[in-house]
């Protein structure tokens, strides 16, 4: 891609409508919408935004604040320039909160999580509070938010960027041209099933037990946002699980082939075993189009996939619930698939891009500002066309940037896209 030129492909970051009628994302062949079939997507961003979006911004610690920082300068230059009108909030969530007020969440940030159009996240965790009690660890903040939201979908893209695809420790032939989705149950299986203990056996010996529990409708739910995905992409959803070993798992092959059978005869199901679908996501990732994994293995091969890409700090993710069928609205919040980085928090060093294209799902999925999305969207590959790079997708001939640069740098490009430079 040349200097400065913009080319929109279907490598964009995250092209997808939600149409609010159910559980679905749709992907259009550019990034506007032009389709009679999805006239029941969220309604487009009007010349003029007129009704005031409210966001929860929890920074959380680790690199969390710094990324967060740029998406505060999106938000205000959006603000300042008449593409949209936002009402911020910042809270504590994490191992910050922990310091100050014993938990890794308030029920006050709860409250306002609820309240709020969409939440903002960045990481949370960190060798500083490996010791405290678990109920109470940074991490445990996260979870209750996505448990008591009903954020029960997590769709984590993973799309190679043509400028990016000599970032990633794969070779170019293997991941260029790469769109796939993992899609991952949220709210269930081993992070939330009981009982959830370590006992004191005696003699100097202990036991934990983690459980891992499955509902026929947990599974239903999240299989059914696959097959409805893939109908809009390649229409092929591998389902994964270990029903080698665990019960669980085949449960999950029966639901979801079940549920095929009957509801989605026309989309192409395979199953694999997650630790196959691991090895395969390395050998050949684009045999894939959507990944449907439950909350353990779609952690793990989330991250997996991220990696394909060339670096964690390029993907973003969307936790979605329901529709509420009282206010009509969905819960959702929006995150940065990397983690709190703590190797390199503070240096200025961490790559924004993730957090700021979250900020852009936040805009597509939550708020219904499609033409807003397109433009973040498209100065994010801008600024890569332009040769700029943090430390994590360093290349040959690029120019090296920092965390605040880059987000200068993504700031500048969207000001010129909207016609709003000086």
């Amino acid at each position: 891609m040349r200097s400065g030129a913009v080319q929109f492909s279907r490598f964009t970051f995250i092209p997808w409508i939600l149409r609010s009628r159910s559980s679905v994302l749709c992907r259009p062949s550019t990034t506007a919408c032009q389709s009679e079939r999805l006239a029941l997507a969220i309604p487009r961003l009007r010349n003029k935004v007129t009704s005031m979006a409210k966001l929860l911004l929890l920074p959380g610690d680790g690199i969390g604040p710094e990324v967060m920082a740029e998406v505060e300068r999106l938000i205000a230059f959006m603000n300042e320039n008449g593409l949209g009108r936002f009402e911020t909030e910042a809270a504590l969530v994490g191992g910050g909160c922990y310091d100050l007020y014993g938990v890794a969440v308030t029920e006050d940030t709860m409250a306002k999580a609820k309240a709020a159009d969409a939440i903002l996240f960045g990481a949370v965790g960190g060798p500083k509070w490996d010791g405290v009690p678990y109920d109470v660890r940074p991490e445990a903040g996260l979870l209750r938010l996505r448990k008591e939201l009903g954020l029960f979908a997590n769709i984590r893209p993973a799309i190679c960027h043509p400028a990016l695809a000599d970032s990633s420790s794969l070779k170019r032939e293997v991941v260029d041209g790469l769109d796939i989705i993992i899609l991952r149950e949220l709210t269930g299986g081993l992070y939330f099933g009981e009982p959830k203990e370590i006992k004191d056996l005696g003699n100097g010996q202990k036991r934990a037990v983690d459980t891992q529990v499955y509902d026929t409708y947990e599974i239903e739910r999240i299989a059914r946002v696959g097959f409805e995905l893939a109908r809009e992409r390649r229409n092929k959803v591998t389902s994964t699980e270990k029903r080698n070993v665990m019960k669980s798992g085949v449960l999950w092959h029966e639901v979801v082939t079940d549920l095929h059978k009957r509801e989605y005869p026309d989309v192409k199901l395979e199953h694999q075993l997650a630790d196959a679908c691991g090895m395969q996501l390395v050998r050949w990732p684009k045999q894939f189009d959507v990944i449907v994994c439950d909350n353990l293995f779609g952690d793990m091969l989330s991250d997996v996939a991220a990696m394909l890409t060339g670096s964690l700090g390029m993907l973003p993710s969307a936790s979605l619930g329901e529709v509420d069928a009282r206010t009509k609205k969905r819960s959702g919040l929006y995150e940065p698939v990397h983690g709190s980085a703590p190797d390199i928090a503070g240096k200025g060093v961490a790559n924004p891009i993730a957090m700021v294209a979250s900020f852009a799902m936040a805009l597509r999925y939550s708020l219904g500002m499609t033409k807003a999305a397109d433009l973040v969207d498209q100065a994010i590959a801008a600024a890569l066309a332009k040769g700029l790079r943090t430390p994590d997708i360093k290349s040959e001939g690029a120019t090296l940037v920092g965390t605040a640069q880059m987000g200068e740098a993504i700031a500048g490009e969207l000001a010129r896209l909207a016609g709003k430079t000086n």
